[in-house]
């Protein structure tokens, strides 16, 4: 009985143990487990709140972006209207004139002190409108019954304060129902006096698809409220949790709501149920300066936590299988931890956005030197923030040198975006294109096309023949080039407008020879505009007058120049606009001619023995090896027969001329038709990798010459082709 007693307490004993260590080891799992949950939800806690600081911020770059714009617009014409206080007629041609270099206005007009104009009581305010047939006008819209402007903030405020103001949205009840707000700024006459306010209607219709075109989660969104908390945008009814939208909105004016405020962004966040049980949190924050709206974004822990939810979940059924899953469970700990570490990871490179778009809007900038003797090419570019809205470009093709430089409208991501966009399609074009006009008509098309934040870019094209110095160029609304050939003088440019604006706008290119040591400089207002702490600007004389003092400086040094002495005059004031600057120089080498001969041919078939005769002897005597006098023969030839085939009228008889000379580096081949005008080089290359079925017919012969000549280069000069062929001697 004792050997049995004792096996069962021994029995027992063991059980208990066994049990109690299953219990440990449950209770061990238990609390890693909820170490881990606790854990991994802090940091996706500080990753939500960096997220929603980070998207708060965009947003109201986005809405400062457009408002800015518009104070820009009327800060501009100060001075013009200052003028307009002596005298009326001249009024509705101010408002007018800047209604319609800007069409995304709703309105634009001015309201007067009650008798400055006329009687004693008299209101004067004329008003008018962008309208799909233009500006209209409404006639003095006080006249109105029941419209004392007065007593409306618009009015009142920048006359009290002397400050511009921005209202509360409103409902513009006088021309589409749409949602606007108005910016006004006071009119000081002559003597001092406020005598009335210069405003401008600004729609709001664009903000609801803006502000929610993107969010951190599937369900989040975006709300904007005045400063009293009064709704401006909101998300379509068509969100998934439209319902929850008049909850937020309650929760952010109740002044007893309890709103934590987040260490690192001084944002404000408040914890709320939805009526359907989902925990939810808005994050909040005002706009700086005025106007002093309010941002805020909606999540969802759903979304937030729903993953670390679904794995706690998981390790708690595993710490069910007992103790012997605790390795496994353990692995599943660290391989979440890594996933959490990636996550911040992923946060890092949020919040490094700008530099690193930054550091890949510079990488797109051209860094290598153009390797011809006949240009010489220096460039600068400074932005105002992160990433920037200026961009230049520059590249050889066909001994042409192809150069632009532009100014997207606004600053920060927004204008970055569109400005490479406008970069790309530059070198898409360029790449095939050698006339200026069409190159800016296809890019301008393809910036109109769903350019819905009416965004606009003053852009600049040239292409310069370097044998022959001839600038074709087209300017689309960008600031007029210096030209520096002995004197400092402005390019002759036509008033195209801007890229974005007018998909049909057709754009026309002008032409200018340039004498060798000449050179173009081209460069954007953030250095004209550039301005010191008491608001001074660098100005276009003061450019011009450094300029002239180093008039002979290579193109960098030219710059580099041009950047000090800009540097000097702001002494440290913070930078207001991207500064670029592009300088061109054309120098063309002076080189010996060794041999000069001519031949004359009709452009008929039978005179391709004579040619082949005439390049043979040509090149014998210039002393060229025989594979390279047979390639001379090949392209010159192909490129003879093309012009003998297709120039001239069938039946018509027409004059071919060529000219060959040699110097110690190169012989060249000059052939001049007075034919129908033809750009051999903006052919495109052939896919010689596709079947003699699937290719299409023509252009094997430009292909043949490209492949054959060193550089071929085209130019209609004076109603006459003329195409140059140049070979390499060595």
């Amino acid at each position: 009985m004792k050997i049995s007693l004792n096996k069962i307490r021994q029995r027992f004993t063991r059980r208990t143990w066994i049990t109690l260590i299953i219990v440990m080891g449950a209770l061990l799992l238990e609390l890693i487990s909820a170490a881990q949950y606790n854990y991994a939800k802090r940091i996706l806690e500080d990753e939500l709140e960096k997220k929603a600081s980070i998207e708060i911020t965009m947003k109201a770059i986005l809405v400062k972006s457009m408002l800015n714009a518009t104070e820009q617009v009327l800060n501009s014409h100060v001075a013009e209207i200052t003028k307009l206080t002596e005298d009326t007629e001249d009024i509705d041609d101010a408002i007018f004139s800047i209604l319609q270099a800007n069409r995304y206005f709703i309105g634009m007009g001015m309201a007067f002190e009650p008798g400055y104009f006329g009687g004693r009581d008299a209101l004067y305010e004329p008003w008018g409108f962008n309208s799909p047939d233009g500006v209209k006008f409404k006639e003095n819209v006080a006249s109105r019954e029941g419209h004392d402007y007065t007593k409306l903030k618009f009015f009142t405020e920048p006359m009290r304060t002397g400050q511009p103001n921005w209202t509360d949205p409103y409902i513009d009840t006088v021309q589409n129902h749409s949602l606007v707000t108005t910016y006004s700024i006071p009119i000081i006459d002559r003597k001092g006096h406020r005598a009335g306010i210069a405003g401008i209607d600004l729609s709001l219709e664009w903000l609801s698809d803006s502000l929610n075109s993107r969010h951190m989660y599937p369900s989040s969104y975006c709300l904007l409220l005045t400063d009293n908390g009064e709704l401006i945008s909101q998300p379509s009814k068509s969100h998934p949790r439209h319902k929850d939208f008049d909850d937020a909105i309650s929760l952010i004016k109740d002044s007893t709501a309890r709103a934590r405020v987040v260490p690192q962004s001084k944002f404000k966040v408040i914890e709320f149920v939805t009526d359907d049980g989902q925990d939810a949190c808005v994050f909040f924050h005002h706009m700086k300066g005025r106007p002093h709206w309010l941002v805020a974004v909606v999540c969802y822990d759903k979304e937030v936590f729903g993953e670390l939810s679904t794995m706690r979940l998981r390790t708690g059924l595993l710490m069910l299988l007992g103790f012997l899953l605790l390795g496994f469970i353990i692995y599943r700990f660290f391989k979440n931890n890594k996933r959490m570490e990636q996550n911040q990871r992923e946060h890092d490179r949020i919040e490094t956005e700008l530099k690193i778009a930054k550091r890949i809007q510079t990488e797109m900038l051209p860094h290598d030197d153009i390797n011809h003797n006949n240009v010489g090419v220096g460039a600068a570019l400074l932005t105002a923030r992160d990433v920037g809205g200026d961009i230049y470009d520059y590249f050889l093709r066909d001994d042409k040198l192809f150069f632009c430089i532009g100014d997207a409208s606004g600053k920060g991501v927004a204008s970055a975006l569109i400005m490479s966009v406008t970069h790309s399609m530059f070198r898409s074009f360029g790449s095939r294109e050698s006339h200026p006009a069409r190159i800016m008509q296809k890019i301008n098309q393809a910036v109109c096309h769903g350019n819905e934040s009416s965004m606009f870019v003053t852009f600049f094209v040239g292409v310069l023949d370097l044998p022959t110095g001839r600038l074709h160029y087209c300017n689309a609304g960008h600031d007029t080039p210096l030209l520096i050939d002995g004197t400092v003088k402005a390019l002759d440019v036509m008033s195209n407008i801007a890229l974005g604006v007018d998909a049909d706008w057709y754009y026309e290119s002008q032409l200018v020879v340039l004498n060798p040591g000449s050179t173009l400089l081209l460069y954007t207002d953030g250095l004209t505009e550039a301005m010191d702490a008491k608001h001074r600007q660098y100005g276009l004389q003061r450019v011009k007058g450094t300029v002239a003092r180093h008039i002979t400086a290579p193109p960098q040094q030219l710059l580099d120049v041009l950047r000090a002495d800009c540097e000097q005059f702001v002494d440290g004031a913070e930078q207001s606009d991207d500064l670029t600057m592009l300088a061109v120089s054309y120098t063309p080498a002076q080189e010996v001619t060794e041999l000069e001969r001519e031949l004359k041919v009709t452009n008929d078939v039978k005179h391709v023995p004579e040619v082949n005769d005439f390049i043979t002897d040509f090149c014998q005597d210039v002393k060229m090896d025989e594979s390279l006098t047979t390639q001379m023969q090949l392209a010159v030839e192909e490129a003879v027969v093309n012009i003998m085939n297709y120039a001239y009228p069938e039946g018509e008889q027409g004059d071919i001329f060529i000219k060959a000379s040699a110097t110690a580096e190169h012989v060249k081949f000059v052939l001049t038709d007075h034919g129908a005008a033809f750009a051999p080089t903006d052919a495109p290359d052939v896919d010689t990798s596709l079947s003699a079925e699937d290719r299409q017919i023509g252009g094997l012969g430009i292909f043949l010459v490209r492949q054959l000549m060193d550089t071929i280069n085209y130019e209609r000069v004076d109603n006459r082709n003329v195409l140059t062929l140049t070979k390499k001697r060595n």
